[in-house]
C-alpha cells in the first residue's frame, strides 16, 4: 500500500477498516492478558478509540472520565458514552454490540464537587458488574488514568488495580499496513500543507494570520477531524523555539517554520516541521546552521531499523552541554527529540538524550514516529525539521516528501542581499 486516496471506492482495495478495527482491539486485549490484567478501563480519548473505534467531539477531548471504555477479558468492549451521545454511537458504530453502549457516570475529575464521591461509586459499581459478566470477577484491572477520586472508591470496594496505560502503549506501538496508509496520508496531506504555507507566506503577514489560513486549508480536505496546532513561528521567535504564534510581523528575510503539530486525519496524527526564508536567500551562517541540523536529523534516521534502540538514534546527537552550553539535558528537551505517531501523538518511542542513553527501547518493524532537530541563534533566528517515518524490516520508510535538503525560500526580492550582508552603519 502506498498513499492510495482518501475515500472509499468499490474498485480498489484501500485502507480496510474492518481490518484495522480488529487489529487494534485484538492487540488491545493481546496485551492486556500479556500484562496479567483481567479487565482494562480506559479514559484517554486514543485508548477509547483503539478499543471501540468511535469518535468524541472536540469540547468531549482531554477530560478524562466524560466517557470511558471498559475491555473484559474476551467479550466484546463496553463503552460508557457521555449523556445521549450513545444513541448516535449506536448508529453510527454498527461494529460495539448496541447493548454494549452505556451511559456514563461523570464526576469531571472532581468539579462535580461534593457529589464526586456518589459518581464515582456509581462508575465503581458498573465497572464491577461487568467484570462480573464477562466472568473475571476479582481480577487485576489495569486503568489508564486515575484522581484522588478513583484511588479512593476502589481501595474501598476492594478493587485490585493497577498500571492500564502502559500495555495500551506497547499495544499503540506497532502498526499494521493499514494504519501505516493512515499515516501515509497524514503524510501526503502534510506536504500538501506545506506547499500551501510556502504559497502564502510573504513579508506582511503575520504569523497567526499563517496558522489560521493553513487550519482552513486543512479542515477543507475529507477525513481530517481536528487542527491541534499549526505552529508558525518567525524572527527571534523560532531560537529558543517558542512552539506557539503570535500576532507578530513577518518581515523581508526573515526566517520562519511551520509545524503540523497536529492535524489529524482518521483519528492519525502527524507531527511535521519545515523552515523558510521570506523574502530573501538565507545567509551563509543560516545555510551553515541548517546544514548541522539536517546532518544531526539524517544520521539519526540512519541508526533507524528492527533491533536498534532508542540510545543509538539520541547518541549520535551531540549533549546540550556540548551544544548550547545547557547544564542538563533537560533544559533542551524536545530541542532534538522522536516521538511515536498515532492516534496520540506520543505512542512510543519517545527518544531523547535526557533518558533514551540509560533507558533503550527497542525499535520494532511497523513502529510509526518522527524525528526532529534545531539549533540557531539566540533571539535572532533559529532553524528546526522534522520528518515522519515507518520502520520495515529492510528500511525506513519516510512519508514527510516536502523538500527538506535546504531552507525553502519565498519569493527573494531580486537584488535583495543575504540578512548577514545588510548590516548598515551610522556615520
Amino acid at each position: 500500500m502506498a498513499n492510495f486516496g482518501m475515500v472509499g471506492v468499490d474498485w480498489q482495495e484501500r485502507i480496510n477498516w474492518d481490518r484495522l478495527r480488529t487489529y487494534r482491539l485484538d492487540r488491545a486485549r493481546e496485551r492486556m492478558k500479556a500484562a496479567g490484567l483481567s479487565a482494562l478501563v480506559l479514559m484517554y480519548d486514543e485508548n477509547i478509540r483503539y478499543v471501540t473505534s468511535t469518535l468524541t467531539p472536540g469540547w468531549c477531548r482531554l477530560k478524562p472520565g466524560l466517557r470511558y471504555a471498559m475491555l473484559c477479558g474476551d467479550d466484546p468492549p463496553v463503552l460508557f458514552e457521555q449523556g445521549d451521545i450513545g444513541a448516535q454511537i449506536q448508529r453510527h458504530s454498527p461494529w460495539l454490540p448496541p447493548e454494549n453502549v452505556r451511559y456514563s457516570y461523570a464526576w469531571i475529575k472532581g468539579a462535580a464537587g461534593p457529589a464526586s464521591a456518589q459518581q464515582v461509586g456509581k462508575f465503581t459499581k458498573a465497572l464491577l458488574q461487568e467484570m462480573k459478566k464477562s466472568n473475571v470477577a476479582g481480577g487485576k484491572v489495569g486503568i489508564d488514568f486515575v484522581d484522588i477520586n478513583i484511588i479512593k472508591a476502589f481501595d474501598e470496594a476492594g478493587v485490585d488495580w493497577t498500571d492500564g496505560m502502559s500495555p495500551m502503549m506497547d499495544a499503540r506501538a506497532v502498526k499494521n499496513v493499514d494504519e501505516q496508509e493512515c499515516f501515509r496520508i497524514v503524510g501526503a496531506i502534510g506536504d500538501a500543507a506545506h506547499w500551501e504555507t510556502m504559497k502564502f507566506l510573504r513579508p506582511g503577514v503575520t504569523e497567526n494570520q499563517v496558522t489560521a489560513h493553513i487550519m482552513k486549508f486543512l479542515y477543507d480536505i475529507p477525513g481530517v477531524e481536528d487542527v491541534e496546532d499549526v505552529i508558525v513561528s518567525s524572527g527571534p521567535n523560532t531560537w529558543p523555539n517558542w512552539r506557539n504564534f503570535s500576532d507578530r510581523i513577518i518581515k523581508p528575510g526573515d526566517i520562519v517554520f511551520m509545524d503540523l503539530a497536529a492535524l489529524t486525519w482518521n483519528g492519525y496524527k502527524s507531527c511535521y516541521y519545515r523552515t523558510y526564508c521570506v523574502g530573501a536567500e538565507p545567509s551563509e551562517k543560516q545555510k551553515e546552521i541548517y546544514a548541522t541540523a539536517l546532518e544531526w536529523l539524517y544520521k539519526a534516521i540512519n541508526e533507524v531499523k528492527p533491533g536498534a534502540t532508542t540510545r543509538d538514534i539520541a547518541a549520535v546527537w551531540p549533549s546540550a552541554k556540548e551544544m548550547w552550553g545547557y547544564e542538563e539535558e533537560d533544559q533542551a528537551a524536545a530541542n532534538l527529540w522522536g516521538h511515536g505517531l498515532g492516534l496520540a501523538q506520543y505512542d512510543p518511542p519517545v527518544i531523547s538524550r535526557i533518558w533514551s542513553l540509560d533507558h533503550p527501547i527497542e525499535i520494532l518493524e511497523g513502529m510509526t514516529f518522527a524525528l526532529e532537530t534545531q539549533h540557531g541563534l539566540p533571539f535572532k533566528w533559529g532553524v528546526r525539521i522534522e520528518e515522519m517515518l515507518i520502520v520495515h524490516s529492510d528500511h525506513t520508510e519516510i512519508v514527510s516528501n516536502f523538500p527538506v535538503e535546504q531552507i525553502t525560500v519565498v519569493d527573494p526580492i531580486p537584488g535583495y542581499a543575504a540578512p548577514d550582508s545588510r548590516e548598515r552603519k551610522l556615520v
